[in-house]
């Protein structure tokens, strides 16, 4: 029997607590409006089918690529990467030259993971834009790939047969699944088979051997589902077994520090909870997760200090995460809110792509570096080891510099476009994250559906929602409300929904809807302060889904590149060193909220065209200098007792700074 995942919360709210309750039979009366902590599975029928059995049904599919389409300051975002260093890569990575590249068969060269991370971003946001320069490019790659298949099964570059190490083929098969999703090639199918099929032959003892393809491969099993769900090959789910049982052992614990491993290999017991059924591997997901954020995520973002490997002592809010790490985390976050239909996966998604994401950039997406942290002042060239774990120039914004990074961000930005809106049960749709978006897609009794979203999400808490089916049809509407979110509030053509939905809950309206119909959510964005007590009781100031930091004035220097594709060092030019003076226990007393007149800028995350600021009462900590190597000095423990003079300071939200303080010591008299 079908099953419905419910979430059942104790203290604390992370551990989860499954209960299987049936699932709401197939044509069931239509239900009006309802909340739930979580979806109910599709099944394995309907317009856009879940698992195949005997895998376990899942609360939300993704809708194929190119039916959800960016709008607002989202599409600015995608434009900016196909202007910017994503959409030109050939032209400045010597990885991504076609010739001579062993990916499509052309020699022995650059046959690593640079250009399967740089292409799955690179093909999704041809298609996500229809820009045809990038889809031809795209294809020119993806045809050379599927010519390099032997009679065996194998594909891509011969040097990592040898190992074997298929780590870059998992990233490759993304490439493919993405064509496939838009075009129905008719090789890709028997193309990803054959793979597979070589895959059943590599001995155990050399198939995920170590290194990064044993602790990422749950990317892999990934893949194995998707083929399983579209072909049925019973063979595919031996492999899957297999896959699990030779990736390292995320059920048992957490088996590396690497932070980009641990953004990817965390969710792999809650991935293999799909074949086997058993709860204890969705508990272990979310252990992990728990793990990692109690020890390293002590800060605002969404991420955690891994500036490499996360490390005993460095758990400050100076310490880093990877461009990389912040689009691997929110691809999991995406996945999980799929697999077990918990909202708080989308939360997390959107801490990290609204606080962290944007400020591993320069606001035209032309440049980025290797790390970013939630307390970064100065962005140069120096030597931040061993304060920073990597040495080198991991803060200088650089497109030619970072490698991995520098090719694995293009994904981050379409991934989250294509999930914004999900195939949920009863032939209904969900929004899953939000943002402006268009979505066309089948629901109800098969009826072409256009659902409009008009919102200066995040930075506003309104959500506009208009309906145009080309015919009159029933399905339910899933929205998701926010865990920060205590008194949302819905409304239909005008009408309140009926319901008073909790935080982090889903709202169901499951009605007839035509053409014209608008929902309308709304989200109070209130003010918020977080303490850090593994921090020394510091402080950040939130407001909805978004951490504020202190405006520092920034000096940019070009200090490298070309002309076209120049490289810069960022400095403070203004005082960066203080205290809150403020009340944590009533923050909306102490703040003053500041509206930007106009609407939204195409490119809000940039200090300029933040469209809101807060203004409170600070004073600065002569005490707290900057290291000799330009890093941000420790911050120092709340609260502090200080007589300083007393200044009003501007806070704008933190994913707009690429120099920012997110993290205050408070002080009192």
């Amino acid at each position: 029997m079908p099953v419905v995942l419910n979430r059942c919360l104790s203290v604390p709210a992370s551990l989860l607590c499954l209960l299987l309750l049936p699932a709401p039979p197939a044509g069931a009366a239509r239900g009006g409006a309802r909340v739930v902590d979580q979806l109910p599975p599709l099944g394995a029928e309907g317009l856009y089918p879940g698992n195949r059995p005997p895998l376990r049904s899942v609360p939300l599919v993704k809708l194929p690529l190119g039916d959800v389409r960016a709008g607002g300051w989202l599409l600015g975002q995608l434009e900016r990467m196909r202007d910017g260093f994503s959409g030109h890569l050939t032209e400045i990575s010597s990885w991504c030259k076609m010739d001579g590249n062993a990916w499509v068969g052309k020699g022995r060269e650059n046959g690593w993971e640079e250009v399967p991370y740089w292409l799955r971003g690179f093909i999704d946001l041809g298609y996500l834009l229809d820009d045809e320069r990038i889809i031809g490019e795209s294809r020119r790659w993806t045809d050379g790939v599927l010519s390099t298949q032997d009679s065996t099964g194998y594909f891509g570059p011969a040097a990592n047969r040898t190992a074997p190490d298929i780590w870059p083929n998992m990233l490759m098969l993304s490439v493919l699944r993405s064509r496939y999703e838009v075009t129905g090639d008719k090789r890709i199918l028997p193309f990803m088979l054959a793979y597979a099929r070589w895959l059943m032959t590599v001995p155990l003892d050399r198939f995920l051997p170590g290194s990064w393809q044993k602790w990422r491969g749950g990317d892999n099993l990934d893949h194995i589902y998707w083929l399983y769900n579209h072909t049925g090959d019973p063979m595919l789910l031996d492999l899957a077994r297999v896959n699990h049982e030779r990736t390292a052992d995320w059920t048992g614990g957490i088996p590396t520090w690497h932070g980009v491993n641990l953004c990817q290999g965390f969710r792999e017991p809650a991935e293999y909870y799909q074949q086997t059924g058993d709860t204890r591997y969705l508990r272990a997901t979310v252990r992990n997760y728990d793990s990692i954020m109690s020890a390293y995520g002590r800060v605002p973002g969404g991420m955690f200090g891994a500036d490499e490997n996360a490390r005993p002592g460095y758990a400050g809010p100076r310490q880093a995460a990877e461009t990389c790490s912040m689009v691997e985390f929110m691809h999991s976050d995406e996945m999980l809110v799929a697999i077990t239909g918990d909202p708080v996966w989308a939360d997390r998604c959107e801490d990290v792509a609204f606080n962290s994401l944007p400020a591993s950039m320069t606001p035209d997406l032309e440049g980025l570096h290797y790390l970013t942290a939630p307390n970064m002042i100065q962005c140069d060239r120096a030597d931040k080891s061993p304060m920073i774990e990597n040495d080198g120039r991991m803060l200088y914004f650089d497109p030619w510099y970072h490698r991995c990074c520098q090719h694995n961000v293009a994904f981050g930005w379409p991934y989250f476009t294509e999930h914004l809106w999900m195939a949920a049960a009863g032939n209904g749709l969900a929004a899953v994250l939000y943002a402006p978006s268009k979505v066309t897609a089948r629901a109800g009794n098969g009826a072409n559906v256009t659902i409009t979203e008009e919102t200066g999400y995040p930075f506003a808490g309104t959500i506009d929602i208009t309906i145009a089916p080309e015919r009159e049809t029933a399905f339910p509407l899933s929205l998701r409300i926010p865990g920060w979110c205590a008194h949302a509030r819905v409304l239909v053509n005008g009408a309140d929904a009926g319901v008073a939905p909790g935080p982090g809950t889903w709202v169901i309206l499951d009605r007839p809807w035509k053409r014209g119909d608008v929902v309308h959510l709304d989200l109070p964005q209130e003010i918020g302060v977080k303490v850090w007590k593994g921090n020394g009781n510091t402080v950040s100031v939130i407001r909805g889904p978004l951490t504020y930091a202190l405006k520092i004035g920034e000096r940019w220097e070009r200090s490298g590149g070309t002309d076209a594709w120049p490289a810069f060092e960022v400095f403070p030019a203004t005082a960066w060193n203080y205290g809150l003076r403020m009340d944590p226990a009533n923050p909306g007393r102490s703040l003053e909220i500041v509206r930007k007149e106009g609407p939204l800028d195409s490119q809000p995350f940039a200090p300029g065209s933040a469209p809101l600021e807060l203004r409170v009462s600070a004073a600065r900590i002569p005490a707290w200098k900057q290291e000799s190597n330009g890093l941000i000095g420790q911050i120092p423990g709340s609260p502090l007792r200080m007589d300083a003079p007393v200044e009003t300071v501007t806070l704008i939200p933190m994913g707009c700074e690429r120099l920012r303080v997110s993290v205050f010591p408070t002080l009192i008299r």
